[in-house]
């Protein structure tokens, strides 16, 4: 592999890592638990990658 094609891959796994940190963050999070991390996990993948903003802001939505 040359160096242009190494140069793509450092690219594209940047790229992931940066659409891929919301999720993780979703995943590892204490703020939600069960289908309700996993519902704000889907919605980031399926509705928007900017959902995590939202769950940011609103996934404690009731006090424990």
């Amino acid at each position: 592999m040359d160096n242009s094609g190494i140069s793509a891959l450092i690219f594209l796994g940047i790229i992931a890592f940066i659409w891929g940190l919301p999720i993780l963050s979703i995943a590892i999070s204490s703020r939600t638990r069960g289908g309700e991390k996993l519902a704000w996990i889907l919605a980031v993948i399926f509705v928007s990658w900017f959902a995590w903003i939202f769950y940011l802001l609103l996934a404690p939505i009731k006090k424990e």
